[in-house]
């Protein structure tokens, strides 16, 4: 395959081509006359003809040049409308990595308002723990329970990951539950939990030693509500996702009392892609969103 000429060539050739100028092409390619001058002459020695006829105050485009105008002007359309569709597409499409508990509890139930609000942004969203390389992973934003904020990144706290004991009206009453150092007796289903070692502590119970026997771990705070919907035990979660549960009856909080160790549920992004449309969107539409997800915690923020 022969070799195509140097595309900067081609540029110049289709941008004089179209205005029958070099000076208006030189100033929509951002280059000086003299250079647009040079690379038109670089493709003329390519094709081994003048492409245009230089005239007194005008130019015109010779019979070779007329005979490459079009397929060169119509190939530059093509990958203008290319990489428009394709700028258009990445605009158009927000990739959300989020924590599986907020995912589930939170944003699943809410993302719609947000589509309603910006029809012409589509949303994806991966409810995952890991951590994204925002370098190497596209997704535009991610939702993190974390105390650690990374350099390089924008952090908006969207909620304190605060926990307390929640269990099953069954167990409340099969385990006689009144006041804090009543939970020993009911199953854990997270026995080594630090959140249910740092909650006995703030409530003045005993901590008792960390069991020696083998035990499941559900390994997600979603996962733990659900068992402890079903019966299964005492689950550590944060109140405010299970505000609802507590209200039909399918869980108890049976103390006020509430701990936090730091952590929060933070929206993060590239700082560099701060000013991007779709995600100033989104961080627009869901700090406030979440704000009564913060108030309902009861405590400064």
């Amino acid at each position: 395959m022969s070799a195509l000429p140097p595309l900067t060539s081609i540029r110049a050739f289709e941008a004089v081509a179209r205005h029958l100028s070099f000076t208006r092409a030189a100033e929509e390619l951002g280059m000086t006359q003299a250079a647009v001058s040079y690379q038109i002459r670089i493709l003329e020695e390519r094709v081994g003809a003048p492409l245009f006829l230089r005239r007194p105050r005008q130019i015109a485009l010779s019979e070779t040049g007329a005979r490459l105008a079009p397929d060169v002007t119509k190939a530059f359309d093509t990958l203008r409308e290319t990489f428009a569709d394709s700028r258009g597409l990445v605009d158009g499409m927000l990739s959300i990595s989020s924590v599986p508990t907020f995912a589930s509890h939170w944003l699943a139930a809410n993302i719609g308002l947000f589509q309603l609000a910006n029809p012409e942004i589509a949303v994806r969203v991966e409810a995952s723990p890991h951590l994204v390389d925002f370098g190497t992973e596209e997704f535009d934003v991610a939702i993190r329970a974390t105390s650690r904020l990374q350099d390089g990144l924008v952090w908006h706290l969207l909620l304190k990951a605060e926990f307390a004991p929640m269990l099953s009206p069954r167990l409340v009453e099969q385990y006689q539950v009144r006041e804090p150092a009543d939970l020993l007796r009911v199953p854990q289903i997270t026995p080594d939990d630090p959140w249910l070692y740092a909650w006995l502590e703030l409530a003045g119970v005993s901590v008792p030693p960390t069991p020696d026997r083998p035990f499941s771990r559900l390994g997600a705070q979603n996962l733990e509500a659900a068992a402890a919907i079903a019966g299964r035990g005492l689950a550590m979660v944060t109140p405010a996702f299970y505000a609802d549960d507590v209200a039909s009856g399918r869980l108890v909080r049976p103390f006020d009392i509430t701990g936090w160790d730091g952590h929060g549920y933070y929206l993060t992004y590239p700082e560099a892609r701060r000013n991007s449309p779709k995600i100033k969107a989104f961080r627009d539409w869901i700090v406030p969103a979440t704000e009564g997800l913060r108030s309902s915690q009861g405590r400064s923020e």
